[in-house]
C-alpha cells in the first residue's frame, strides 16, 4: 500500500461488550474531495498515494495495514430521553495512530444502525470538514477532519443525494453515553476498563473517579465557554454526542450566530430549544451528572461517592460563569476582570440583543474601528462607549488582546449552505475558497473582506439538519 499509519488500536483490546469489529461496506467509485495533509503528517501517515489511491482508503474499499475496524457501543440521553442502546451507525473506526482515533463517518450499515443506511450526503461532511476545521483554526478543542471522498453512489432521504464519507480525527470518540451503557447493563469489570482507558488517554492525573469527573467538568466548562465566545450553537448536546476528552464531536445541526439572541436555535430537531444559544452550560451541567450517576458503581461507598459527584456537578455553574466572565471581559479588552466588568460586558451584549446588532463583527470591530454602525441607537452605544474607553485606561495591550479572542470571520450559516449547494453540481472551489477563508480566523485579510458579511434578508438560514 501507497501510505503508511502507525497505528496502535488500545480500544479494540478493551471488552469486547463495548464494540464490534465491523468493516466498511464497499463504495462503487469514490473520488478524493479533499485530504488534509498537514493533520495526516501530525499522524504520522506517510507515503505517497495519489489522489485516487487516497480514495480508496479513506472511503473504506482499501483496509490500511495494522487497522483494526470498529464500530463502538453507546448509549445516551437524547433531548433528556434515555435512549438504552445507540452506537456508531454509520461510522467505522479504523483505529488509532499517534493516541488519535481515524474514523470514516458514512462506511455503511453496522450492528447499531437500527434499520438506517449507514451512509452520509455530501452536505453534512462538506459541513463537518469546514466546520471542525475551522474550529481547530477558532482554537476551541475539537475533532478534525483528515479526508473527504465522492462515493459515487446516491443515497436516498427526502429525494436522491449525493453520497460521500468525512474521516475524522480525535482524542477519541469516548463519549458520556459510553459510560452510561456499561454502569446501565450492571457491567462493572467492562466499565472499570473503560475508565481505566479514559484516564490513561486524557486525564493521566486522576487517580480516582472522582478526580476523573472534575477533569472532565474542567474541560467541558472550558469547552462551553469557547462555543458561547464566538457564538457557536452545537445543536445536539445528548449524552451519546458529548465526548469524555472535552472536544467539539459530532457536527450535525451546528451553527453560529449572526445576531445575538439567547434562545436562538437552529437544529430542526430541537423543536422546544432545549439547546440553544443561552441554555448550553445548563445543558452540559446535566449531562456531567449523567456521567457522575455513571460512575457511581466504580466506588465503593456509594454515598459519599453520591455526595463527593453531586458536590462537584453544583460547583460546575459557578466554574462557567467565571470562565465567561473572563473570556468576554478579554473580548472587549480588559484581561483581569471585575463583576463590574461583567456589568460592563452584560450592557454592551444587551444592546446588541435589542438592536439586531452582528455579534462577530461588533466584537472585531471594537479594535478593528468603531461598531457603531452596527446599532440603530448610536447614542445607546457611545454612551457605553465612553464608559468602556475610561475603563481601558488601566488596561495594556488592548487591541492585541481582542484581536487574539475575537474573530474576523467565522463559518457564516449562508456561505455554508451556498458552499453545499455548488459542491451538489460538481463545483467544489466555494468549498476550498471557504476553507482557505477560515484558516486564519483572526488575521484581516482584504481577499476574504466578504466573508465577513452578514446574511440579506433571502439569505438567512432558518434551520440546519443533522442529514442522517
Amino acid at each position: 500500500m501507497s501510505i503508511s499509519i502507525p497505528f496502535d488500536n488500545s480500544y479494540a483490546r478493551l471488552p469486547a461488550s463495548l464494540f464490534s469489529r465491523h468493516l466498511p461496506t464497499a463504495v462503487r467509485d469514490p473520488k478524493l474531495i479533499a485530504f488534509n495533509r498537514d493533520l495526516a503528517d501530525s499522524l504520522g501517515i506517510t507515503g505517497d498515494a495519489s489522489d485516487q489511491e487516497l480514495a480508496q482508503i479513506f472511503s473504506g474499499n482499501q483496509i490500511p495495514n495494522g487497522a483494526d475496524p470498529l464500530a463502538q457501543l453507546y448509549a445516551g440521553h437524547q433531548f433528556g430521553q434515555w435512549n438504552p442502546q445507540l452506537g456508531d451507525g454509520r461510522a467505522i473506526l479504523l483505529g488509532e495512530a499517534q493516541n488519535r482515533d481515524i474514523q470514516l463517518k458514512g462506511a455503511g450499515p453496522t450492528p447499531y444502525s437500527r434499520n438506517g443506511d449507514g451512509r452520509a450526503w455530501l452536505g453534512p461532511v462538506l459541513r463537518e470538514y469546514v466546520v471542525s476545521e475551522a474550529m481547530h483554526a477558532l482554537n476551541i478543542p475539537t475533532t478534525r477532519a483528515l479526508a473527504a471522498v465522492e462515493t459515487g453512489e446516491d443515497i436516498y432521504r427526502e429525494t436522491a443525494l449525493p453520497g460521500a464519507i468525512i474521516t475524522r480525527v480525535a482524542s477519541s470518540h469516548i463519549r458520556v453515553g459510553t459510560f452510561q451503557i456499561l454502569a446501565a447493563r450492571g457491567d462493572i469489570e467492562g466499565l472499570q476498563a473503560l475508565f481505566e482507558h479514559a484516564v490513561a488517554r486524557h486525564y493521566p492525573d486522576a487517580s480516582s473517579p472522582v478526580e476523573f469527573l472534575n477533569a472532565v467538568i474542567a474541560a467541558q466548562a472550558e469547552l462551553i465557554v469557547k462555543w458561547l465566545s464566538v457564538g457557536f450553537i452545537h445543536g445536539v448536546m445528548n449524552t451519546d454526542n458529548c465526548a469524555i476528552s472535552g472536544e467539539t464531536i459530532d457536527y450535525g445541526p451546528c451553527a453560529f450566530m449572526d445576531t445575538l439572541n439567547p434562545m436562538q436555535v437552529f437544529s430542526s430537531i430541537d423543536r422546544h430549544g432545549r439547546y440553544a444559544y443561552g441554555n448550553q452550560p445548563d445543558i452540559i451541567v446535566w449531562n456531567m451528572a449523567q456521567l457522575a450517576t455513571a460512575l457511581v458503581p466504580l466506588m465503593e461507598d456509594r454515598d459519599h461517592a453520591v455526595e463527593s459527584f453531586t458536590a462537584s456537578v453544583h460547583a460546575m455553574p459557578v466554574m462557567i460563569q467565571r470562565l465567561w466572565r473572563e473570556a468576554f471581559a478579554a473580548k472587549i479588552g480588559i484581561a483581569d476582570p471585575t463583576a463590574d466588568d461583567e456589568t460592563l460586558v452584560m450592557e454592551l451584549m444587551g444592546m446588541m440583543g435589542k438592536q439586531n446588532a452582528d455579534f462577530t463583527n461588533v466584537f472585531r470591530g471594537l479594535s478593528d474601528g468603531s461598531p457603531r454602525d452596527q446599532f440603530v441607537d448610536r447614542d445607546a452605544f457611545d454612551t457605553w462607549s465612553n464608559k468602556w474607553k475610561k475603563r481601558l485606561e488601566s488596561e495594556a495591550n488592548v487591541d492585541l488582546l481582542m484581536q487574539s479572542v475575537n474573530p474576523d470571520r467565522i463559518p457564516r450559516n449562508h456561505q455554508i449552505e451556498a458552499m453545499i449547494s455548488a459542491a451538489v453540481q460538481g463545483d467544489y472551489t466555494p468549498f476550498h475558497t471557504l476553507q482557505a477563508a477560515l484558516a486564519n480566523p483572526y488575521e484581516t485579510d482584504p481577499a476574504f473582506e466578504a466573508f465577513r458579511r452578514p446574511p440579506s434578508e433571502d439569505e438567512r438560514v432558518k434551520a440546519t439538519f443533522c442529514g442522517t
